[in-house]
């Protein structure tokens, strides 16, 4: 048998590199959340790379300033006790949203203070979701009621304040996405916003009130 191969050394690195290594890698991950995920993610842009690059997601409040605002005081609610009592009907609305790889739709309903509505949406694969509220007084002021990433809710809702809620819904993935969403309730219209910028205004039918006998 012949002599065994020699063993080679290995030098194992410093304290001192293993340090500066780490640091380099930190402060890439840094510029990376700066740069990239803070625009895409959030709509935030502390350094400008967002817009240069196209990035920049526009905060949703921010589209909401061109809604024709304004409470509706023929669906005020009174209350009565356990009741709560309206001088109109209430209106049903069902639409399908199709999303494309990494695009975005917020589609709100605009309700007056103590309006409610109840709910119920599915897509075909989680999405990025928010439900959430801009107030007509102070759109910028928005406020946050369920955000986590699902694939369908249902529920019922009471607009603390008046102006227009309802959802952003992103998608995440490389497939086309359909959004089915089912509600009723004491709204007078929705708006949807799109990631192209475009809004519309979706004009929604009274449920008829039943006839007398």
């Amino acid at each position: 048998m012949g002599a065994p191969d020699p063993v080679i050394p290995v030098a194992l690195p410093s304290k001192a590199k293993l340090l500066v290594a780490t640091l380099v890698a930190s402060a890439a991950a840094a510029v990376i959340l700066v740069t990239a995920v803070l625009p895409v993610e959030y709509g935030l842009d502390p350094v400008g790379t967002g817009k240069v690059f196209g990035l920049l997601r526009e905060p949703a409040q921010d589209q909401a300033l061109t809604v024709p605002q304004g409470g509706d005081a023929s669906m005020a609610a009174v209350r009565q006790g356990a009741v709560t009592l309206y001088p109109r009907t209430y209106k049903v609305d069902t639409v399908e949203l199709v999303l494309e790889p990494y695009e975005y739709v917020e589609y709100k309903y605009h309700l007056i203070a103590d309006a409610g509505m109840i709910f119920s949406w599915s897509a075909n694969t989680p999405l990025v979701h928010e439900f959430h509220g801009d107030p007509d007084e102070n759109p910028h002021d928005v406020r946050s009621y369920d955000k986590s990433t699902k694939s369908n809710a249902s529920g019922s809702f009471i607009a603390p304040v008046t102006g227009i809620h309802g959802w952003f819904w992103e998608n995440p993935s490389g497939e086309r996405v359909t959004i089915k969403l089912t509600s009723a309730g004491f709204y007078t219209h929705a708006v949807e916003f799109r990631s192209d910028k475009t809004q519309r205004r979706h004009e929604l039918a009274d449920v008829p009130t039943p006839a007398g006998p």
